[in-house]
């Protein structure tokens, strides 16, 4: 574990109502909201509110949140209008991770490619 936790993460922030956010969704285990710095027409994130911070730090004890998390993702997309949709799990600095909270990315709203 790094330094970043619940009091420092902008996420828990978010949830917490300490920094607002364009929510889109929002239950007991997560909240959803807008990219602030959208890389598609539609971006938006899918936060556990469980401060994890990355995929690598999950466990069998994390496999219904992170199932509910995928399955939010259509659901959520089809929301905002997409019809088709990326999903991105950023891993670890290295893996391009800048919150060290678990995140799902969704976007679309064009044609993505493979490097968007």
């Amino acid at each position: 574990m790094s330094a970043h936790n619940e009091n420092t993460c902008i996420f828990c922030k978010i949830i917490s109502g300490a920094i607002p956010a364009k929510k889109i969704y929002e239950d007991a285990d997560f909240v959803a909201f807008h990219d602030i710095k959208p890389m598609a027409k539609v971006h938006f994130l899918i936060v556990p509110k469980l401060h994890v911070e990355s995929l690598k730090d999950c466990d069998e004890t994390h496999q219904a949140m992170l199932g509910k998390a995928l399955l939010l993702a259509p659901q959520l997309a089809t929301e905002q209008g997409l019809i088709g949709f990326k999903t991105l799990i950023n891993t670890g600095p290295e893996g391009g991770q800048e919150v060290m909270h678990l995140h799902l990315h969704v976007f679309g709203g064009g044609a993505l490619s493979v490097a968007n």
